[in-house]
């Protein structure tokens, strides 16, 4: 039969393998630590993502809700103009090269 000394050495080598697969395979440590890098970069890119859509969603309430707002979206985006407006166009003076 085994003494204990045998069975605290075969204990120990086992212990050993275990450690050596969490730490050297692929499945383990190595992997851990990278899907939590992912995670952090993925939470922060959500964050940035949550705090876009809160602007888009006020710029709708603000467009749906406001005519001063489309007004100036009108003028801004699509270079229109109000009925009591007036219209200048600055063209800049090209000097002849002789």
């Amino acid at each position: 039969m085994f003494s204990s000394r045998w069975l605290l050495v075969l204990l120990g080598i086992a212990g050993l393998g275990l450690q050596a697969e969490l730490w050297l395979s692929d499945d383990g440590y190595r992997k851990t630590m990278k899907l939590r890098t992912a995670v952090a970069e993925q939470r922060a890119l959500n964050e940035s993502l949550r705090h876009r859509n809160a602007a888009l969603d006020a710029e709708v309430v603000n467009l749906k809700q406001g005519q001063d707002a489309a007004e100036e979206r009108a003028r801004t985006d699509l270079g229109m103009i109000g009925e009591q407006e007036t219209f200048y166009q600055v063209v800049p003076v090209v000097e002849a090269s002789h």
